[in-house]
């Protein structure tokens, strides 16, 4: 799903075989090493291709659920409003995540599953929702109303520049363990996948007919990393 905003838009939902997009791509230089050193070695391989992974990841630079997590509170605690921060495709139109926990299990079913090998595979959680929709349900953990959608984007680096003094004060009244708002949130790269210019909409069913039937609800997933983070004094 990377380079989504350079050359032509791939059409959706997403499938295994369809061709790479004509862009330069750090994850296709990987997988030609990959397939190089298969065929001289001579092991097998999979390949497999996440959306927006979700899961406990501090300090990672690409890491939504922490940096919205801290958003949040930052609304809740200044009474700011809580805007969501995409485009207004992604608040429309239907797209999917990638729980880490179930990417997990998917490397170690196609590592253990004859048929996957020499294969490539998408891996989500399963269901799609519309941001519009989900927006809502994270601001009612967070016991907070969201704002309505001002009908463009509204970037989080802009949101939250100069909030690191607001940060270090919310950790200090709530005993958390990390002050330092840079070494949780990556607002660039949450800007990136809420601003995509199309649906995100990714198809599973080679892993379906290979046996992988796992499921994830993504609002869950949000749910169930709020709550660890709360848990570890990330977030009050």
């Amino acid at each position: 799903m990377r380079g989504l905003r350079q050359g032509k838009l791939p059409a959706t939902p997403f499938r295994e075989e369809q061709p790479r997009l004509d862009i330069d791509n750090f994850y296709y230089a990987q997988e030609d090493e990959l397939f190089a050193s298969a065929t001289h070695h001579q092991f097998s391989w999979t390949i497999h291709r996440p959306h927006t992974i979700i899961g406990y990841a501090l300090g990672n630079a690409m890491n939504m659920g922490v940096t919205l997590a801290v958003y949040a509170t930052i609304c809740r605690e200044t009474g700011r409003p809580f805007v969501f921060p995409g485009s207004p495709t992604q608040w429309n139109s239907l797209t999917d995540m990638t729980d880490a926990r179930l990417l997990a299990r998917h490397l170690e079913w196609a590592s253990t599953t004859p048929a996957a090998r020499h294969h490539a595979f998408n891996v989500v959680n399963g269901d799609v929702f519309r941001w519009s929709w989900m927006w809502s349900r994270l601001a009612a953990w967070f016991h907070i109303e969201p704002a309505p959608f001002p009908g463009q984007i509204t970037p989080l680096e802009q949101q939250l520049a100069g909030a690191e003094e607001i940060w270090h004060s919310i950790a200090k009244s709530h005993n958390l363990i990390e002050p330092d708002l840079n070494n949780l949130i990556s607002a660039w790269h949450t800007d990136a996948d809420l601003g995509r210019p199309i649906e995100v909409v990714t198809d599973m069913s080679k892993s379906r007919k290979f046996g992988f039937l796992d499921y994830q609800s993504t609002d869950e997933s949000f749910f169930d990393l709020f709550t660890r983070l709360r848990k570890d004094r990330i977030i009050p």
